[in-house]
């Protein structure tokens, strides 16, 4: 049976020491949840190591937002999977669309990275979603099988084990436009037919695939509802810890 996940990106927001307030407050939270559905945080690279010293004990588990393309070196700017280790995270999210987006990242360069996070022993959290344009001109399925053929196809079976993956329907991230529960529960499906095609059914059945785009307390049990949606990926609510583990407790 597939795990139930609720990952929480932070993204740009928080400084160290009010994310360490935060994931205590989360870790605390977490006490309530029963002990099927996992929880992920995920702040800014600044916070990592001190986040990790807050989670000790508890049931959350860090997760970064990003990593670099390669192992070490003169990479400005970048974080290696070996850092990313060493400062106690289990999890790296990989392909989000504002990465994508604002940053140009490709599918063949998610790939690499893909690749070095497994070798490092981390989880990954893989994003695939659709823009408006490609949304309204009837493309959000073609996209989504792209992206995930372009970089998971590159993988195996076995490497599936540590892959999530997360559907983004970009046009309703930080917009407050949310896909209906029925618009998501197509997307979730059409991607477990695709890794289905290429790993068999009992891995796309065992692969968690989490709804990102503006999953809130309000809406979760809805999501959580679908056969094929198995959590979130929680932007602005998992800022909240009682807002983030409400989410967590709608299944």
């Amino acid at each position: 049976m597939r795990k139930k996940i609720v990952a929480g990106n932070w993204k740009m927001n928080t400084n160290c020491q009010d994310g360490i307030e935060l994931a205590k407050a989360v870790a605390e939270e977490a006490k309530a949840l029963p002990a099927g559905t996992g929880l992920i945080v995920a702040p800014p690279f600044t916070h990592l190591f001190g986040v990790s010293e807050a989670l000790k004990g508890s049931k959350v588990e860090l997760s970064a937002q990003n990593c670099a393309d390669h192992v070490s070196g003169a990479y400005t700017g970048e974080v290696s999977v070996d850092m990313l280790k060493s400062a106690g995270c289990q999890w790296t999210i990989l392909g989000h669309s504002e990465r994508r987006q604002y940053y140009g990242e490709t599918d063949a360069k998610l790939v690499e990275k893909v690749r070095l996070a497994l070798e490092a022993g981390l989880g990954v959290i893989l994003c695939v979603g659709e823009n408006l344009d490609e949304r309204e001109a009837g493309r959000h399925f073609d996209v989504c099988t792209e992206q995930i053929k372009n970089v998971l196809y590159n993988f195996t079976g076995e490497d599936m084990k540590r892959i999530v993956v997360a559907y983004e329907p970009v046009w309703a991230i930080g917009t407050g436009k949310t896909a209906s529960a029925q618009q998501a529960e197509e997307i979730h499906a059409c991607i477990r037919k695709v890794l289905s095609d290429k790993f068999g059914a009992v891995v796309a059945e065992d692969t968690s695939i989490l709804y990102g785009g503006s999953c809130k307390p309000s809406n979760a049990k809805e999501l959580f509802a679908q056969p094929d949606i198995d959590g979130g990926l929680i932007g602005g609510a998992s800022l909240k810890a009682k807002d983030f583990i409400e989410i967590a407790l709608s299944f």
